[in-house]
């Protein structure tokens, strides 16, 4: 009887995932797709599936890579579907787990793409990759055991966002060390201004903070020996004063109200810098497209700082924080590897990156790609004059000790962990899962 409720759950669940297809959901461009499994009869055209999570500006910059490249291959019809993030990662995770993934997919290398490497569900492109082409760190965060699986379009640092105008009106200049920023805090609060807009619901925007504390303490070599077990761990003291500095942020009420509990997608935080409640934001410089987009206005009074540095600290403002994402890999098991391959080559050519600059106010991982914009071109400048790049933890280590980092973070922020009890959790699984 077991033996045929089991076989009855196996058949119904087959039925449901091809009952869900491959592009349940909304999409600006593609919101339903035939099956990948029924293969187009001889004389149609050969079929591409490509998934990504940006919209705006970004997604035209995608949609006229992806018409070049079928320009060059008349032959072959991509169908396109852009999903948001958080929901992009759910919905990506069940089709790759059905092996039903897109052709073509965003990725942010690091942990996240080895998870589905591992698993064997992502094509090697090693032989098909000009590394010459790439920025050398960025091309590193979706390399595994010396094999390539993504290429890197953007390229991302983290910086401190503030508004010149509040800066001016206070006679506050931007801090270079920790505790010049703890009087810039005094100072704005007691003028009711709020110090920091953060937006930490969805956890990764306070886990910048964590990092970047820890690098400034340690130095980036930290994370490296505590991810390859290297001798010095999760719990190490370095970990326990970053936590202690935050809370100490928390303590001098550097922070809006109920923070963890603010959305970051939504745009609530950024409302308060355009809006003037706020001062400063910590954040990818994402958040100038962010501003182009929502407050075109704001950005003549927005300038940005690097992460100060700490007392007796190791670290300095050349070690940078950074990201990758999109990252285009190609689903192992895609019917077209090569095509697939000649799209991500497209999705990250010379020009489709320089017009992802130019147009987008973003970095790119595409080598010798300077902005034409004057305020990216700051953005440029730093990663030229950097000598690390720090990928966020939660993009670095797997998923569950990636998760764990952002919930203990998270609770460092709430002050429902102390920085000690978060270091140790983060050790405890770190042995059950990198050792």
């Amino acid at each position: 009887m077991l033996k045929k409720l089991i076989s009855l759950f196996s058949v119904l669940a087959l039925l449901l995932l091809a009952a869900c297809g491959l592009n349940g959901g909304g999409s600006a461009n593609q919101t339903a797709t035939d099956s990948k499994e029924e293969k187009p009869s001889s004389g149609e055209k050969k079929e591409l599936e490509f998934w990504y999570i940006d919209s705006g500006e970004k997604e035209k910059v995608y949609l006229e890579a992806v018409e070049r490249f079928k320009e060059k291959h008349p032959d072959v019809e991509v169908k396109t579907l852009q999903i948001p993030n958080d929901a992009y990662k759910q919905k990506f995770s069940v089709a790759m787990s059905g092996d039903q993934a897109p052709d073509v997919f965003h990725s942010w290398g690091g942990g996240w793409l080895k998870n589905f490497v591992d698993q064997g569900k992502v094509l090697d492109l090693t032989g098909e990759t000009d590394t010459a082409h790439f920025n050398e760190l960025a091309l590193k965060n979706s390399t595994y055991d010396g094999k390539i699986y993504g290429l890197p379009l953007s390229l991302s640092i983290d910086v401190v966002f503030y508004n010149k105008e509040i800066f001016e009106k206070y006679n506050l200049t931007p801090p270079k060390t920790y505790e010049e920023w703890l009087t810039i805090i005094d100072t704005l609060n007691k003028n009711n201004v709020i110090p920091i807009a953060l937006a930490n619901q969805t956890k990764w925007p306070g886990a910048y903070y964590l990092m970047n504390f820890a690098s400034r303490i340690a130095g980036p070599e930290l994370f490296e020996s505590a991810l390859n077990r290297g001798g010095k761990g999760f719990d190490d003291p370095a970990y326990v004063q970053a936590g202690k500095y935050i809370q100490e942020m928390v303590d001098r009420n550097a922070f809006n109200s109920g923070f963890n509990g603010v959305p970051y997608d939504e745009g609530q935080g950024r409302q308060l810098l355009y809006s003037g409640q706020a001062a400063m934001m910590d954040m990818t410089i994402s958040f100038l497209n962010n501003v182009r987009q929502e407050a075109p206005e704001f950005e003549e009074k927005l300038d940005f700082f690097l992460f100060p540095t700490v007392p007796g600290g190791k670290g300095d403002t050349t070690h940078v924080g950074a990201a990758t994402g999109p990252v285009w890999s190609v689903a192992k098991n895609s019917e077209h590897p090569d095509l697939a391959t000649e799209l991500v080559k497209e999705l990250t050519s010379t020009e489709t990156a320089q017009n992802y600059t130019d147009r987008t106010g973003s970095l790119t991982g595409v080598k010798d790609i300077e902005p034409a914009d004057e305020f990216t071109k700051r953005f440029y400048e730093v990663v030229q004059n950097a000598t690390h790049l720090q990928m966020p933890y939660d993009q670095t280590l797997p998923p569950e000790l990636a998760e764990l980092h952002k919930d203990t973070t998270q609770a460092i922020f709430g002050k429902d962990m102390t920085p000690e009890e978060a270091a140790k959790k983060m050790e405890e699984k770190a042995k059950e899962l990198l050792e």
